[in-house]
């Protein structure tokens, strides 16, 4: 507020002043849709204005707490465009350092709320304390990162083992669940998809981490132990939630999509599951009705599941709800509801209504991954071994990401021209890629000199460092 100015003034007489913590900028990605670009530059600076010391949930209102759900679901693309791996360790230490003596994490870190009296553990939430330190790891390949975190994480999970129904099935305590979906009740915040099925799903990706971890780490009793529990609430979640005919019991985009995500599906009745989110979403004209937890994961479980025209029919919506409609109303960030403002102008909410809240900017890590096709090996992470394999869609006929990772350069640039396909590739020193080129015949693929095999996409490839140029014939409808 300005209470005295000599003479008139103009906004030219003033500088804003941007104020996050200290991060170098690592990833960009741009493509030939401008309305991508716009929502690419909305989630960078959601980044930025929330990430001041800890990860806030907004920084315009009177709350701008440390909400652990919003981190995790976001933190895979915040470590893709800033180094984030410092500020998260801070964050994670405060979280180890709040943790209750039971395993239970507080809503928010610091735990400001509670005095460690209660608000702990809802699902989606106090599983940051899992999911968060995993992708840090995966990110960024430093093990220390397990090393400082595994008793926090371990002890997360212990704590909803010990609250879980014969151990395997968790429905206690309160949860936020599908936070702000569509298919809430009118004038609810908590989305339609059960609690127990939520609660259960992330239980067992948080198990399957841990597992990982202790593997990693060398504690290989804890890993079998943890292996074991993790095949013993799958089985749980199957035989709760499925019937022997493999129907879903909640009949919700959110259900199907964390189902197939966390690999929680009958072999046998993946196909039906695949088909009826795709009927959910036809239902619905094509539009999302997914919250906090189901929206991160949607655009990958359809591309994953040979959906990848449906994954961009998402992304690509400009009319409510969707990404792109945001953009349409002027948004420069990322909104917290999906209507924060309505077509005819008027606000959800004169309250509870963020215009720069990042959760559903979490959308940007399939962009970066899928889309422009730039990701790292799961087994050598960190992009020691980086996994490039664009996957064109939608109106999109260009797309480039750049990654500076710890061993430089990543770069991976498409382009569509009349019925070719180009595709430049960057693999900087010390790292190797595993290339995959879609809808590719190895021996119709020109350019530099690599010897390419036929893989279920199209074509693949072993490269070392370098760069690297090649084109071919691509039918986008093939």
């Amino acid at each position: 507020m300005v209470e005295e100015y000599p003479g008139d003034f103009s906004i030219d007489n003033f500088n804003a002043i941007v104020v996050h913590s200290d991060m170098k900028p690592t990833g960009s990605f741009s493509c030939s849709n401008e309305m991508l670009n716009k929502l690419q530059h909305n989630i960078l600076w959601g980044l930025k204005g929330n990430f001041v010391d800890i990860p806030t949930d907004c920084p315009q209102r009177d709350e701008r707490l440390g909400w652990t759900g919003d981190a995790q679901v976001f933190i895979r693309t915040a470590c893709f465009l800033m180094e984030t791996a410092p500020f998260f360790r801070k964050w994670l230490s405060d979280m180890k350092a709040d943790q209750l003596s039971n395993g239970g994490v507080p809503y928010v870190i610091p735990d400001v709320l509670t005095d460690g009296d209660g608000g702990h553990s809802s699902s989606g939430w106090g599983y940051a304390a899992v999911i968060c330190p995993w992708t840090i790891y995966q990110c960024y390949g430093d093990k220390k990162i397990l090393e400082e975190q595994y008793e926090s994480m371990k002890q997360c999970v212990e704590y909803i083992h010990s609250h879980a129904e014969n151990g395997v099935l968790w429905n206690t305590g309160f949860h936020f669940g599908d936070w702000l979906a569509l298919d809430a009740k009118e004038g609810s915040y908590f989305g339609a998809t059960p609690n127990d099925l939520v609660s259960t799903a992330f239980y067992a990706y948080s198990t399957d981490l841990v597992a990982k971890a202790a593997r990693i780490l060398g504690f290989e009793n804890d890993a079998e132990i943890y292996e074991k529990l993790h095949k013993d609430i799958v089985k749980a979640f199957q035989d709760e939630f499925f019937t022997p005919a493999g129907r879903l019991a909640a009949r919700t985009q959110t259900a199907h999509v964390l189902a197939l995500m966390f690999d929680l599906v009958p072999e046998e009745h993946r196909l039906r599951t695949i088909n009826t989110l795709l009927s959910l979403l036809e239902e619905k004209d094509w539009h999302l009705t997914t919250g906090f937890l189901g929206t991160p994961y949607l655009c990958h479980v359809l591309s994953r599941n040979g959906k990848l025209d449906a994954a961009y029919k998402l992304l690509l919506q400009e009319d409510y709800p969707s990404w792109l409609y945001q953009v349409k109303m002027g948004a420069t960030t990322v909104w917290e509801h999906w209507d924060g403002i309505k077509p005819d102008g008027s606000m959800w909410s004169a309250d509870m209504n963020s215009f720069n809240h990042y959760a559903y900017g979490a959308v940007g890590d399939w962009m970066y991954r899928v889309a422009a096709g730039l990701d790292t090996d799961s087994d050598l992470p960190g992009y020691k071994r980086i996994l490039i394999h664009p996957q064109p869609g939608g109106d999109l006929t260009y797309a480039k990401a750049e990654y500076l990772s710890m061993y430089g350069k990543i770069s991976i640039e498409w382009h569509i021209s009349g019925k070719e396909i180009f595709i430049d590739i960057a693999v900087p020193h010390n790292t190797t890629a595993h290339v995959i080129l879609p809808k590719a015949s190895p021996e119709c693929i020109k350019g530099s000199k690599a010897s390419f095999a036929t893989c279920a996409q199209g074509a693949e490839t072993e490269l070392g460092s370098g760069s690297y140029s090649f084109s071919y014939v691509y039918d986008k409808q093939q």
